[in-house]
């Protein structure tokens, strides 16, 4: 019997992993794959002006922490991620609070928040760069009706990175009201309802009942919103090259631009190294510093 039992559960277990291959072969093939490729070819120089790559060991290393452009690029990803991370999870928890409410024309209402995220972020870049266009553009119009001064915001250091932050955070706040409607939905209306007869205010509610409830939710939409701050570039293609003198490049597009303007395979692979251990550190992170906080107690 017991000899039966275990044939039984080999068969199992290999129908299992039989179903399972198809998709770690593509696993592998499209993830696995690639990294380790890259990984090797960090180590290797590989440009235009040799025909083979030839090895180099930690030589590209060396030259990333002697190149200016490269800390240039990872201070601004540093301050997009800081401004835009806050910002559109917390208006996007604004926004599902707001819009997590049974009244006529709420659905209108989800509809315009969530709108911007069905756009493509090559269409998103070319609104924008309409509004901020110098003289003629919506804002600069808006600025000149209140007999305010013209603002290059593309074209100044000082302002470029602020107006892709508003923009990205345009974009992306409805996306997270998403994952936020759906934690409050399933938040049980018992809970608020037995505080209130307690006496408790809303403001003592949401802080000691909605949002603790709300963290798992709360973790997931952190990890998407970090992976945003650094995949993002769509943008800079059509809106600034990563200018005015490299003040809204960020490192993926340096590393597209290494790649594929400038043909350095393996400085570009470096970058990429570079980024690859950076969200490895914010995914362990996240997931073994912040995962023991978000159970409610």
């Amino acid at each position: 019997m017991r000899k039966k039992w275990r044939s039984n559960q080999l068969k199992v277990n290999i129908y299992a992993w039989l179903l399972l291959l198809p998709s770690f072969i593509f696993l592998f093939l499209f993830t696995y794959l690639p990294i380790f490729q890259t990984l090797s070819l960090s180590f290797y120089r590989a440009d235009l002006s040799i025909a083979e790559p030839i090895f180099t060991g930690l030589e590209n290393f060396r030259l990333l922490m002697e190149d200016k452009v490269f800390w240039k690029v990872m201070t601004n990803n540093a301050i997009f991620a800081l401004g835009t991370i806050p910002l559109s999870v917390g208006i996007g928890l604004i926004m599902a609070l707001m819009v997590n409410r049974a009244i006529r024309g709420i659905g209108w209402v989800r509809t315009f928040f969530f709108y911007p995220v069905v756009i493509p972020m090559i269409a998103i870049a070319n609104i924008w760069l309409f509004i901020y266009t110098p003289s003629y553009g919506l804002i600069n119009q808006v600025l000149g009706f209140l007999q305010l001064p013209d603002i290059n915001w593309l074209g100044s250091t000082s302002t470029v990175m602020i107006a892709m932050i508003i923009m990205v955070v345009w974009k992306e706040a409805g996306f997270f009201m998403i994952f936020y409607l759906a934690g409050l939905q399933n938040i049980s209306k018992e809970l608020s309802e037995s505080a209130k007869i307690d006496g408790a205010s809303s403001l003592m509610i949401f802080r000691k009942i909605t949002f603790p409830l709300l963290m798992p939710t709360t973790l997931f939409v952190l990890i998407i919103a970090v992976t945003n701050s650094f995949k993002l570039v769509d943008h800079l293609v059509i809106m600034t090259q990563g200018g005015p003198n490299n003040a809204s490049n960020l490192l993926l597009y340096y590393i597209y631009e290494t790649a594929f303007s400038y043909w350095d395979q393996g400085y570009a692979a470096t970058l990429t190294v570079v980024l690859l251990v950076m969200m490895l550190v914010f995914a362990v992170w996240q997931f073994f510093g912040l995962d023991r906080k978000i159970h409610y107690s």
